[in-house]
């Protein structure tokens, strides 16, 4: 039974992120297994609550392939002795140095906690996207508190802010073990406030991250609208800043674009250095999979990975995953990894990206993206919620057709050319400063893409 779910915990890692295992999956251990039922321990209540919600699926299919039998998996709250469960786990872990409340536990070795050591400088690919926020992360490593505090990593999903958090975390421990340092996710510490909030116990929580001397918090975005969570952490964020410690902190957008933060957090998010993470140019997703295939002892043609690359836009997840899945197939089939295998396992992923990019198409996408009609498009209406989209879709006209700047006036109610210019070159300008701007485009080209 340990050994299963031991097992199991092993593939479980490898298929969500990092943050994530580390809370909800790091403190569960086998209990009892029936004939047709594996009954995992859990903390408490919230995180049976969590992983039935969450991750049920999950877990019974790696049970599944695992144990090649069809388990029900049940969740038992450690303490609860019911339906006649003995008290005693199969695996019980010998007890960590330092707990927190119960339902959040740290795990690490001496003064470092939380930290991935898989995650390093040295397997950081550096591009064009991302060259200075690895530079300020490698600053910071070398001289924590002393540089830039706090240090403010910006950009969208899946493109290495987790990676940079925890390589500065092992850099600093590696050049002097006698720091102490602690990665959690914004998720986790509102779990960790929330329990300490029921058992009456904020002495312990402040306790746990007040001391620190370099704090990494990661998916700060997470705590918008949570009021006593913002209050929590700024005044930890302002007893660590205060006592020159190191504060680095990760975001979906840059801290000004974030929605229902209080002001005194932003300001604070904003006084340090603030650096931006780009999705990968086709070179970096290119240097990123060779990277990636040698981790995993595989080597891959330049001709396959520049196809992957030219058919995944930004998330450097995805790109892996569509890897993987190439590398397994090739595993299982025998078959050594070309062009053609790619081809074939990955038909469903790949499409004819300028098929879709009509102005027709783009006047379409674009009005439904901002929840407003095509006739608004091209109407000579000024307000901001029909000027910015008429904006963007006469910038998507120009960049992605080769329609001439007068054809793309006419497909816009008559339009004058000189307006079709204008828009291109605000949009381009803007979207050099504006991550939220940039992310709206890049969603709208994606759905265009996509049909």
């Amino acid at each position: 039974m340990d050994t299963l779910w031991k097992k199991c915990l092993e593939e479980i890692e490898k298929r969500i992120l990092p943050e994530n295992y580390a809370t909800w999956f790091s403190p569960t251990y086998a209990f009892t297994k029936g004939s047709d039922t594996i009954t995992i321990a859990v903390p408490n209540d919230f995180f049976k609550r969590c992983l039935e919600e969450n991750y049920q699926g999950l877990i019974e299919s790696t049970v599944e392939s695992i144990a090649n039998a069809r388990l029900r998996v049940d969740f038992q709250v450690a303490s609860d002795n019911a339906h006649g469960r003995t008290s005693e786990p199969l695996n019980k872990p010998a007890p960590e140095k330092e707990k927190g409340p119960e339902g959040v536990r740290f795990f690490g070795n001496g003064n470092a906690v939380g930290l991935n050591t898989r995650y390093v400088f040295s397997n950081f690919v550096v591009g064009s996207n991302n060259q200075f926020a690895h530079a300020a992360a490698l600053a910071v490593a070398a001289n924590p508190a002393q540089t830039y505090n706090p240090l403010f990593i910006y950009g969208s999903v899946g493109l290495g802010k987790t990676h940079l958090l925890h390589a500065i975390g092992n850099l600093i421990q590696q050049n002097d073990p006698r720091h102490r340092v602690r990665y959690i996710s914004a998720e986790s510490f509102t779990v960790d406030l929330i329990q300490s909030l029921k058992k009456d116990d904020m002495s312990a929580f402040r306790e746990r991250y007040r001391p620190l001397d370099i704090l990494l918090v990661d998916d700060i975005q997470f705590i918008a609208g949570k009021e006593r969570t913002q209050e929590e952490f700024f005044y930890t964020f302002n007893a660590l800043y205060e006592s020159h410690k190191q504060v680095v902190i990760s975001s979906d957008r840059y801290p000004k674009d974030m929605q229902n933060i209080e002001e005194r957090l932003r300001s604070r998010f904003s006084s340090g250095l603030i650096a931006d993470i780009k999705p990968p140019d086709l070179e970096t997703k290119v240097a990123i999979l060779f990277k990636k295939a040698e981790n995993h002892q595989k080597k891959i043609p330049q001709d396959v990975a520049i196809f992957i690359a030219d058919n995944i836009q930004s998330n450097i997840r995805e790109l892996e995953g569509l890897l993987l899945r190439i590398i397994a197939f090739s595993s299982f089939t025998r078959r050594p990894v070309d062009l053609e295998l790619a081809k074939e396992v990955l038909k469903e992923f790949t499409f004819d990206r300028n098929k879709n990019f009509t102005i027709p198409n783009i006047l379409k996408t674009v009005a439904a993206h901002f929840s407003i009609k095509v006739t608004d498009l091209k109407s000579k209406q000024r307000s901001r919620e029909i000027s910015i989209p008429r904006q963007i879709a006469m910038y998507l006209c120009r960049e992605y057709t080769q329609a001439s700047l007068p054809e793309i006036g006419r497909q816009f109610g008559g339009k004058d050319h000189t307006t079709v210019l204008f828009a291109h070159k605000k949009i381009s300008s803007n979207m050099k400063e504006n991550n939220e701007l940039t992310r709206s485009v890049q969603q709208v080209i994606h759905q265009i893409e996509r049909g």
